[in-house]
């Protein structure tokens, strides 16, 4: 499987790394353009990928094309490729650019999927926000999942819930980091080091996404295991509740949602 990545930014190397990190790709298959062409050298010796100027270059070397440019650049990113596109899968990570909108911008019968992942996919622990409307084929199918599955959680989503999905899989990273560093803060507060403190931080978040991944048991339940009566825990989840702590996070969703 040879994968062509037109545009290079920070998610289409985050993908790159993890698909080599996890050995699925090599990188001798992976060939990558972007709009500056020296810029984009120097990102692809990082991983050993090879750099063309030209996006015609990349779908030329290419079997599975990775359409990784903003949104408002799709239409004239693909008007002039978009015949050289139909023998070959199409997969956009582009926000807001689905089903509907690639069917009117590229040739008919040309397989394609629009999927949201987030930076995690870099180490295997990533979301692959998938449309469930796409027309790739059925053994096309099995090999995105197979490919694209070993850099995390591949959820399929209807198109109409596509947008909130993205936001709480490639928003909420920056949240959850934001939240990661004020625990740090906490801990150097009382003499961790901050070193330490983020250690203990960002081992607590994976552990506890881990265990709900691996039990499913509702968050309620998992936060109730932790609250002792009278307890130092539920001491810390009434002062959380008492300053919104769920309703700001909420918030937050909504202003994205909203804009």
């Amino acid at each position: 499987m040879r994968i062509g990545c037109i545009g290079f930014g920070n998610m289409a190397q985050a993908i790159v790394q993890g698909l080599i990190k996890q050995e699925k790709i090599d990188p001798s298959m992976i060939s990558v353009c972007a709009a500056h062409y020296d810029r984009c050298q120097q990102n692809a010796k990082k991983y050993g990928v090879q750099a063309y100027e030209s996006s015609l270059e990349v779908i030329q070397n290419s079997d599975w094309i990775l359409l990784a440019v903003k949104p408002y650049q799709i239409s004239a990113v693909l008007e002039p490729i978009k015949e050289e596109l139909v023998s070959k899968v199409v997969v956009s990570i582009a926000a807001g650019v689905y089903f509907e909108d690639y069917e009117k911008m590229l040739v008919s019968g040309t397989h394609h999927i629009s999927s949201i992942p987030n930076t995690p996919v870099m180490i295997g622990k990533g979301i692959f926000v998938s449309e469930s409307k796409n027309s790739l084929d059925e053994n096309e199918v099995k090999v995105f999942e197979e490919v694209f599955g070993s850099l995390g959680l591949v959820e399929w989503i209807e198109t109409s819930h596509l947008s909130i999905a993205g936001t709480i899989a490639g928003c909420a990273p920056a949240y959850t980091a934001m939240y990661l560093e004020a625990l740090g803060d906490a801990g150097v507060k009382h003499g961790l080091t901050r070193a330490q403190a983020y250690r203990l931080a960002a081992q607590m978040i994976e552990g506890t996404g881990s265990l709900y991944l691996a039990q499913g048991q509702h968050p309620a339940q998992m936060k109730d295991a932790v609250c002792s009566p009278g307890g130092t825990t539920i001491k810390g989840v009434a002062s959380l509740e008492k300053n919104a702590f769920r309703g700001i996070v909420i918030e937050a969703i909504d202003s994205v949602e909203t804009d």
